[in-house]
């Protein structure tokens, strides 16, 4: 299995409270009481951990930042189509998805990975072209997560939320302008909510192949929100509403 590197103190903290046994090594450099207690915690896991300097640690990164500590790691692989299919088969009635278009800021797609495992998603779908990966800085912003929630990339979405519908998954999109609100959506049941990336929003065929369009109410002078915030919305308005 590829390894890969996780980086900075909360992707690392995350990752040793989720899935310890998935690291292989660390590297950190003596300093503040968190990294000590972070270094302590990496050794009580029985995980061997080398000590490096800034240089080092900064020749590893990248440009990723690190914050004095790096950890190897064998990761969760994301799925493919065929995954995305074996969870179809098997969901249930409260199956929750997060369908995201287009998005290209890795700090986006690890907090909208974030936020995804709080609201307890079934996956996260997402475009094999056109899109960031689940890479190092993705990760870091993930914190964890992406070793919690199932991640599917797929080659064709369009197809891949037409396989949705089949499968009685009702698909939200969020969209500016189109004069229904969130709040008012069918957000119970089967349910994928589906958000486009950060400049153009979600593309043609992946609007057309939802069921909902709606949008956030904004009473303020902003006119949009990043991807991540708006994703935080609409995923626990759908739990609160599954609560409910």
């Amino acid at each position: 299995m590829k390894r890969e590197l996780a980086m900075g103190v909360n992707a690392v903290e995350g990752l040793l409270g989720i899935a310890p046994e998935r690291i292989v090594r660390a590297w950190l450099k003596p300093g503040g009481g968190r990294l000590n207690a972070l270094g302590e915690a990496l050794k009580s896991a029985g995980i061997t951990v080398e000590h490096a300097d800034e240089h080092a640690l900064d020749r590893m990164a990248g440009r990723v930042r690190h914050q004095g500590v790096i950890a190897e790691f064998k990761p969760r692989q994301p799925g493919d189509d065929r995954r995305l299919q074996e969870l179809l088969e098997t969901i249930d009635e409260r199956a929750l998805f997060l369908v995201l278009d287009g998005v290209q800021d890795p700090g986006n797609l690890g907090a909208c990975l974030r936020t995804a495992a709080a609201a307890d998603v079934t996956a996260v779908v997402i475009p094999r072209n056109k899109a960031v990966g689940l890479t190092p800085a993705a990760r870091r912003a993930a914190a964890g997560a992406a070793e919690r929630v199932e991640l599917v990339i797929v080659t064709n979405l369009a197809r891949s939320l037409r396989s949705l519908a089949d499968h009685d998954v009702w698909r939200v999109g969020l969209a500016a302008g189109t004069g229904q609100r969130l709040y008012d959506a069918r957000l119970d049941g089967r349910l994928a909510m589906v958000l486009g990336g950060e400049e153009g929003g979600m593309r043609r065929l992946t609007r057309e192949h939802c069921d909902e369009l709606v949008e956030i109410p904004m009473p303020g002078a902003i006119e949009s929100l990043n991807v991540s915030v708006a994703t935080g919305i609409a995923l626990f308005a759908a739990v609160e509403r599954r609560m409910s």
